[in-house]
């Protein structure tokens, strides 16, 4: 068992940042999606927080995405696979997290420095990174100022059709967040994966490590 650097000081600053974000986003979304039903804190308030939260996570998606792009990094989310590979190395992943981990077998896939997803992992992520968040992000500052942005909104099919994407992926976010806590939790231990997001190190088997090297 040997340890390697895999999270780099931004990214775990980032992942964070996102991390409370997303949760705040997502309970002040509520809050202002069910007012009168919901009234853990005044609407005004509420409106407030969102939009500054919201500014937060466009912010933050521009440090992570320029991170990426200039550096190495951008391979862990690009593997040399493809789409045949890609697809059949999701399909064995999931068919451990239904099946395989609770039968106590092997993971397909081994951890490295060059490595750090699995082929799920890999496209989940993607997803989630260059096509949800975007969404979100575009569709929430055309939600903030709909006099500003009155055209484009229009352009787009009118404020029902913006609302509907803006709620839509809240709705995605909202299933997303504790499937990602619960995959996390799948390390050797419930904490390992966690810890190493504080930390910055996950440890590996011997035999994976040379990977890293």
């Amino acid at each position: 068992m040997r340890r390697i650097y895999l999270h780099p000081l931004p990214v775990r600053i980032w992942h964070w940042i996102n991390a409370v974000s997303f949760v705040l986003l997502v309970l002040t979304g509520i809050q202002i999606r069910y007012v009168g039903l919901i009234d853990v804190i005044p609407f005004r308030t509420a409106v407030m927080l969102h939009s500054w939260i919201g500014f937060v996570v466009v912010g933050s998606f521009f440090i992570w995405f320029l991170f990426y792009i200039f550096t190495d990094k951008a391979r862990l989310y690009h593997p040399e696979l493809n789409p045949v590979e890609l697809f059949r190395g999701c399909l064995r992943q999931a068919v451990y997290y239904a099946h395989g981990m609770f039968k106590g077998l092997p993971n397909p896939f081994h951890l490295s420095k060059f490595r750090k997803f699995n082929p799920l992992q890999s496209l989940t992520y993607q997803i989630v990174m260059l096509i949800l968040v975007p969404l979100q992000c575009v569709t929430g500052i055309l939600l903030w100022d709909l006099t500003r942005f009155a055209k484009v909104v229009e352009w787009l099919g009118g404020v029902r059709v913006v609302d509907t994407v803006h709620v839509l992926v809240f709705i995605i976010v909202v299933f997303y967040i504790p499937f990602h806590a619960y995959l996390a939790a799948l390390g050797r231990t419930p904490l390992e994966h966690y810890k190493a997001m504080f930390t910055g190190y996950e440890e590996v088997e011997d035999e994976d490590s040379g990977a890293a090297d």
